[in-house]
């Protein structure tokens, strides 16, 4: 026989444990070889330079500035206008993507004939290319575009063409309307799966205590979506923080900078100022905003949020 001890029990559980904690961790190797590659390394490297003075030749030896660029940041009278943008930009998208979203999510939450058909026509922008709806966006958009010619048709001769793009105080909720068309289908899936989690017998007790129509949804699918709410509501404003391709596409931060938000900001001073590290110190504030928004969202919602 052998006369080499038993292993006890709990070494036993312990090599198990290991062995398991292995596995994972091999399956979770590429995805976090793939995430160090395209985000945390340059994001250290994106924290590192906003601390020096460089541009875009990476053969110059990196010059530490301490934190200049940070008091130019918070000296910086642009830098405060595309924050007001940006966040001018997150009011007028934010409440009406809820608000839109969770209306489509109530009206297509119906046992009818052909629902699946509306369903999916509400999705439908979502699977737009955003390049593709900025482009048709400004097409129609333009003075010779398809709205400025139903506005004439309707207002007849006396119609001058409005400059939707060109015009300071009217380009930027251009661009918000691109926004919302495009994301209300997405967050409309969110509400409906959390619609779909709601018994059915809690809007027939409300019944028999005289809620009906749209005060049922005041007493019963509001409390009961709050998670949803404020998931929905911290998603889109982080996106409406970070948008940057309608910009782009449609204004590049015109007329009069007037579209000209913090993520267009960073763009702007990365490759047509050439200045990478001051870009760096705009881009580090942004992730500090998008940081406070996540941090909201678990601060409101936790996590048994969903539970």
């Amino acid at each position: 026989m052998d006369g080499s001890p038993a292993a006890s029990p709990s070494s036993q559980r312990q090599g198990a444990r290991l062995g398991r904690s292995a596995t994972a961790w091999g399956f979770l190797a590429p995805a976090l070889l793939l995430l160090s590659v395209s985000v945390l390394i340059p994001a250290a490297m994106a924290l590192v330079i906003s601390f020096t003075a460089t541009g875009l030749d990476v053969s110059e030896p990196l010059r530490f500035v301490g934190l200049a660029n940070i008091r130019r940041l918070l000296a910086d009278p642009v830098f405060l206008q595309v924050l007001g943008t940006t966040f001018l930009y997150l009011v007028g998208v934010v409440p009406p993507i809820v608000l839109g979203s969770l209306t489509l999510a109530v009206m297509v939450n119906r046992q009818l004939p052909g629902i699946h058909l509306f369903r999916a026509a509400f999705y439908t922008p979502v699977l737009v290319s955003i390049v593709v709806a900025a482009i048709a966006f400004r097409w129609l958009y333009a003075e010779n575009g398809l709205v400025n010619g139903w506005l004439a048709a309707w207002l007849g001769d006396a119609f001058t063409p409005i400059g939707f793009l060109t015009t300071p105080w009217l380009a930027l909720p251009a661009v918000m309307l691109v926004t919302l068309w495009k994301g209300l289908g997405y967050y409309m899936v969110i509400f409906l799966s959390g619609l779909q989690g709601i018994s059915p017998e809690l809007y027939e007790a409300a019944a028999l205590d005289g809620s009906e129509g749209w005060r049922r949804h005041l007493d019963i699918t509001l409390p009961l979506l709050r998670p949803y709410l404020t998931l929905v509501g911290v998603i889109s404003a982080i996106a409406a923080t970070k948008v940057f391709e309608e910009v782009y596409l449609m204004t590049q931060g015109g007329p009069a900078d007037s579209t000209r938000t913090i993520v267009y900001y960073v763009y702007d001073q990365a490759f047509s100022e050439l200045d990478i590290s001051y870009a760096c110190t705009v881009g580090l504030a942004l992730f500090l905003i998008v940081m406070i928004f996540s941090l909201l969202r678990f601060l409101v919602v936790g996590e048994k949020g969903f539970s």
